[in-house]
């Protein structure tokens, strides 16, 4: 993984801006001695967003920028000026990031669209200067409010890759030869387990220009839902997907059985994942004469539309990318808008799995000094005012 610039799965800390405190100042001019009070209000703290991107396509960037501070919001001053906003940050992340507390481990959103943006945190509001206290009995009132404290919070971005089919099976099924045997994409093939061990997308083309995009995952394992193997880690790679094509290798003992064992890990981790519509996909099919193959057909499950298929011989193919088109297209399966709320169910996740995923994180965060003289100021509940 050190050679790799793929990147789904980050820790970062985020501070918004403190409210600039309001300014306690009586008015001094030639000639007009009882001037009266013109404090300015200070300016509110900078806001921290979540903002998505398409020109990203992993959270490499924020590897080394893990430190998102807002701007503070400046002070009020004489003749009512009031203090400057604090500069806003945005944390520009791929479509499908998903951000959650690393504190408590609650979602709190996800952008899936480009420039959609979302706020993690407020900034605290300016206070206000003495002049907005004046009143006919306290003409020159000697206090102003300071400004609200900033917010802080530790968050974990997690990526989902969007793609429109993703490919389940056991290691060594042959997922990454398909996905290189339908598309441009170049995933590591090798004959041993866990070859792929970072998703690769790629683009399969379809007739008349058309095309759709296929997700690999690394290969789950038995009891990959509790955290065997790299499953648990890149199951959320295929949450978002719209069909999920099961791959099973047609030398394999019992077909039926190893397809329910890999449906059972996407059940442990995610019961929605079963309303989605799936393809089972009989891989190395070269080693299988006709006979065998119909012998094979009889043990298959009856509820979900089988293709036996070689990705080495191109045996098959033709025929799995005209049923994938099918599927995606059907009535019952269009793609719907992924904000909608029954494309995808988020879950608070266990503080526990964040404080294992980041024991090498290093909290090397300075206290943010807070200069202002404030000695002399008056606290007053800001919302207790507005309701005034």
């Amino acid at each position: 993984m050190a050679e790799s610039n793929f990147a789904d799965y980050v820790k970062i800390y985020c501070r918004s801006g403190k409210g600039g405190r309001g300014s306690m100042h009586l008015h001094r001019a030639k000639y007009q001695p009882n001037g009266g009070p013109d404090g300015g209000d200070g300016g509110r703290g900078g806001h921290v967003y979540l903002r998505a991107n398409h020109n990203y396509w992993t959270l490499l960037h924020l590897r080394y920028e893990r430190h998102v501070f807002a701007g503070n919001g400046g002070n009020g001053s004489k003749c009512c000026s009031h203090g400057s906003d604090g500069e806003d940050k945005y944390i520009d992340v791929p479509c499908g990031t998903v951000a959650y507390d690393a504190e408590t481990g609650k979602y709190l959103c996800d952008v899936v669209e480009d420039g959609q943006t979302v706020m993690l945190l407020k900034g605290g509001r300016g206070g206000l200067g003495n002049w907005q206290f004046r009143t006919a009995t306290n003409q020159t009132p000697r206090y102003a409010q300071p400004g609200e404290p900033m917010q802080e919070m530790m968050v974990i971005l997690e990526l989902k890759l969007l793609a429109d089919v993703g490919l389940v099976g056991f290691p060594n099924a042959g997922k990454s030869t398909l996905l290189s045997s339908l598309s441009s994409a170049r995933p590591k093939i090798a004959n041993y387990p866990f070859t792929t061990l970072e998703p690769n997308l790629g683009v399969i083309p379809y007739r008349d220009g058309k095309s759709f995009i296929m997700a690999d995952i690394p290969g789950i394992i038995e009891g990959a839902a509790e955290g065997r193997g790299l499953g648990l880690r890149f199951l959320r790679h295929i949450e978002r997907n719209s069909l999920l094509l099961f791959m099973v290798p047609g030398d394999t003992d019992h077909i039926k059985q190893e397809y329910e064992t890999l449906l059972g890990e996407l059940q442990k981790f995610n019961p929605g994942m079963l309303d989605k519509h799936r393809i089972l996909a009989v891989t190395k099919c070269d080693l299988l004469d006709d006979e065998l193959i119909e012998m094979l057909r009889e043990e298959l499950p009856d509820d979900l539309p089988v293709v036996f298929i070689s990705a080495v011989t191109g045996k098959g193919l033709t025929e799995l990318k005209d049923l994938l088109w099918t599927e995606l297209n059907s009535e019952s399966n269009k793609l719907k808008a992924l904000t909608a709320d029954d494309i995808l169910v988020h879950r608070d996740r266990e503080v526990g799995i964040f404080a294992n995923d980041f024991a090498d994180w290093t909290d090397d965060i300075e206290p943010m000094e807070d200069e202002d003289d404030i000695e002399d100021l008056e606290v007053y509940d800001l919302e207790e005012l507005e309701d005034e």
